[in-house]
Formats: structure tokens, C-alpha cells, sequence
């Protein structure tokens, strides 16, 4: 099997935390037997600009090669045009959040940059031969003319053998966070504004007030590497986004045994349903900060990681690669019909 990876999320000197799951994915790919070209559209470096003549690339690398699909690894304007060029072969499109929903853009350019993207999405939603989205909530947000007996739910896959739990004193040390204070991790940048870090700092500030001594860390400059630690080292991870997809965050912090505190957003819900010491809390200081405070009362580790083992890497790549392998079928099917009626007609 051969994949022409086309994404505009893929870490890089410049921004080793960025599009840190794509490379998880393509990686998990290569070792389950697919060979993959990749095509990574820098968008961090290049801006919008970048777009230009994607088209004509696109089309002369599947010239060029023998792959039996494309994936487009994040949806937007990106996936519009693969779409619309890539014709005699399958093409595989993931829409991992905004690009579904759009978002909360930092301005009115990037807001109304975002609103285009979700209807580029929704084109090329329509286009594509599979679709693949992370959560339910992004199959929900799917044109209805898209056919959904080609669509599937596949969440990004959680490494477990770098998330995993480790001793919390331990890591508090390797960090120089102070052993006397609880620390609660933040797993976004604070400048996003769909993240809402206001409303996480809030809800901690709210149980700082009763002398609970609580500092919060947001993930902002930390080596990919490094990530494990900063996870374990926490007594809780708060999530208070928006809009997410299936949130990578969730998914390592119970693969670390780290209890998580989340408003009802993406497949958070799903993912810690039944898991004592996790909680789904309504988006208002008030509530994060009772739950937040329930799930620092419990000293011993959550029996997360059984849950995330079926959304292991490996498990992912096998859902991805079954869906590859159908999508393929699926065009072998039709051309050898197409084949049979032109030697019919000629006959």
C-alpha cells in the first residue's frame, strides 16, 4: 500500500510541538506496512501564501508516483484543492476541529479566514471518496449530501509507550515546581483564544481563595520530548476549550493515570465516562473550580490508562489502514466494471 500524505500540520524545527499527532500517525502507518510520501504545506512559515500552485504540486507528485490513494491530513483550503485535483484515485480527508467548526480567531481577518475554511471542508467533504473525522460532534457538523457509508469516527491514536504513568514527586522535581503546592496542567497555549485560559485561571483562582495553594502551567514552549513529564508531574489536566475534536490532551493525561477536568466539548465526555476521579463540569469558574477541587481530593492514580488502550497508535493505524485497504477496493471495483462494459460495448 501506497499513500501520498498531503497535511499542513507536521512538526519542524521552527515548531516541534506542531502537528505532533499527524507525525504520530504517519509514523504508525509506515511501521503497520504502508509506504508513505509526505507533502507537508507549511502554513506556520508560509502563511496563506503557501496555497499557491498546491494544485499543480499535488498533481505532478501523483504523476510522478504509484500511490493508490491521497490522504489529506486536516481539512480547510488545503483539502478543497487535493479534492478537486486528484481525480483517478482515491482521496482520504481527516477533519480533526476548526476545520469543521471554525473557531475563535485572534481578530476579524482570522475569524472570517476560518468561516472560509469550514465551507472549503465542507467541499471537499463532498469531493472525497472516505472521510474520516475524530469525534462525533465533527460527523455531526458534516454537509448531509455527504454519503455516510464512507465516513468514519477514527480519534488520533495516544502513544502509550511515552505516555505512561510515572512517580509524580519525581517529575515535580526534574521541573522545579515546588513540592509544597498542587499543580494543575494547562495543555495549550494560553494565547489561543478558543483555548480560554482566563476561564481556567479563573476557576483555579476561585480555589485559591481558600488557601488551597494551586498553580497552574500552561503547555507553552515545551519540547514534544518533554511532554510526558509535564503530564505526570500534574495533579490534574483542565481542558476548557471551545471547540475540539477528540482533544490528544484527554487521551495522554489518562494514558499517565492523570485525572481530568473538562467542560462537555469533543469526545471528552465518551473518553472519561465511568472513570472515578475525572469530571464533566459546566464552562463557569463556579463549576470548573467544584470540580477541579473534587478531583484534587483523590490522592490515588485513576484507572485511565485501560480505557485509552483501545485508541493506541497501533489500533489507529490498523483502523486507518482497513479504511485505506476499502477505499482502494472500492476503486478496483469500479474500474474492473468500467472495463467490463467497454468490452461489451466494443463487442
Amino acid at each position: 500500500m501506497r499513500a501520498l500524505v498531503v497535511t499542513n500540520m507536521y512538526p519542524t524545527a521552527a515548531a516541534p510541538a506542531t502537528g505532533t499527532f499527524v507525525a504520530a500517525q504517519v509514523a504508525s502507518l509506515c511501521d503497520a506496512g504502508v509506504e508513505i510520501e509526505l507533502l507537508h504545506i507549511d502554513r506556520d512559515a508560509g502563511g496563506r501564501h503557501v496555497y499557491r500552485g498546491l494544485g499543480d504540486t499535488v498533481t505532478k507528485l501523483v504523476q510522478a508516483g504509484d500511490h493508490d490513494l491521497v490522504h489529506a491530513m486536516y481539512g480547510g483550503v488545503m483539502a478543497d484543492v487535493v479534492t478537486r485535483v486528484v481525480r483517478d484515485r482515491p482521496v482520504l480527508v481527516s477533519f480533526c476541529g476548526t476545520d469543521m467548526h471554525g473557531g475563535m480567531g485572534n481578530g476579524v481577518f482570522e475569524t472570517l479566514s476560518l468561516r472560509y475554511g469550514v465551507r472549503a471542508s465542507r467541499r471537499a467533504a463532498r469531493r472525497a471518496a472516505g472521510v474520516i473525522v475524530k469525534s462525533r460532534n465533527l460527523f455531526d457538523a458534516l454537509p448531509r449530501s455527504v454519503d455516510l457509508s464512507r465516513v468514519w469516527i477514527v480519534p488520533n491514536g495516544v502513544d502509550l509507550a511515552r505516555f505512561r504513568p510515572r512517580d509524580r514527586s519525581e517529575c515535580r522535581r526534574a521541573l522545579g515546581w515546588d513540592a509544597a503546592r498542587t499543580h494543575v496542567l494547562f495543555p495549550a497555549l494560553p494565547q489561543r483564544p478558543e483555548k480560554r485560559f482566563a476561564l481556567a485561571t479563573a476557576a483555579v483562582a476561585r480555589l485559591n481563595r481558600s488557601a488551597a495553594h494551586i498553580e497552574l502551567h500552561a503547555l507553552e514552549r515545551v519540547p514534544h520530548d518533554d511532554v510526558p513529564l509535564w503530564v505526570n508531574a500534574a495533579s490534574a489536566v483542565l481542558l476548557t476549550s471551545v471547540d475540539e475534536g477528540s482533544p490528544n490532551a484527554v487521551k495522554e493525561a489518562l494514558a499517565c493515570n492523570v485525572p481530568v477536568v473538562s467542560v462537555d466539548v469533543g469526545d471528552v465526555r465518551e473518553r472519561i465516562a465511568g472513570i472515578d476521579g475525572c469530571f464533566i463540569a459546566a464552562p463557569t469558574a463556579e463549576d470548573l473550580a467544584a470540580n477541579l477541587g473534587r478531583a484534587l481530593e483523590r490522592e490515588a492514580p485513576i484507572a485511565g490508562r485501560e480505557r485509552v488502550a483501545e485508541v493506541s497508535l497501533e489500533r489507529i493505524a490498523e483502523k486507518v489502514l482497513e479504511i485505506y485497504v476499502q477505499l482502494t477496493a472500492a476503486l478496483a471495483t469500479r474500474r474492473s466494471r468500467a472495463a467490463a462494459r467497454r468490452t461489451a460495448a466494443a463487442g
